[in-house]
């Protein structure tokens, strides 16, 4: 078997997914269209059926993004009740741009963490060390 720590790069998470790219190689693309995963990299073949980064991207976008956009939009209507047009003309296009705009990038970032930190199901007796990690390997505790 081939071991990563020694035949790739060690590439942080945030870089390569913010970009977009594979967290392996750093080359490839991550991303087929706007949201959806690609089968794997075209530059280094490292398949992306590790990653499921599930509903991790919605909740940091909804907490992050969407709720101080509707914060703003009731204060504003609170405190200055404007026309209809100029709530559609504020409050729609910051709720998209905070809404949509972060998806990719975060989505990006989880997935490339999940293959950096080994993410799987939980085993409770095996020595972990991320990949590219140049420190100890950590071994679980003994009862």
């Amino acid at each position: 078997m081939v071991d990563p720590a020694t035949d790739w790069p060690r590439l942080e998470p945030v870089q390569t997914g913010i970009r977009g790219r594979c967290p392996r190689c750093g080359e490839g693309r991550l991303f087929d269209g706007l949201l959806k995963l690609r089968s794997g990299c075209d530059q280094c073949g490292l398949s992306y059926d590790f990653a499921d980064p599930a509903d991790g991207p919605a909740f940091f976008v909804i907490c992050f993004g969407c709720v101080p956009a509707v914060t703003f939009a009731l204060m504003l209507e609170i405190w200055f009740s404007p026309a209809l047009w100029v709530q559609l003309c504020t409050s729609v296009p910051l709720l998209l741009i905070t809404c949509i705009a972060p998806l990719r990038p975060l989505k990006g970032w989880l997935v490339c963490s999940q293959y950096f930190f080994k993410a799987g199901e939980g085993r409770i007796s095996r020595p972990w060390r991320p990949y590219g990690a140049n420190g100890p390997i950590v071994h679980p505790r003994q009862p």
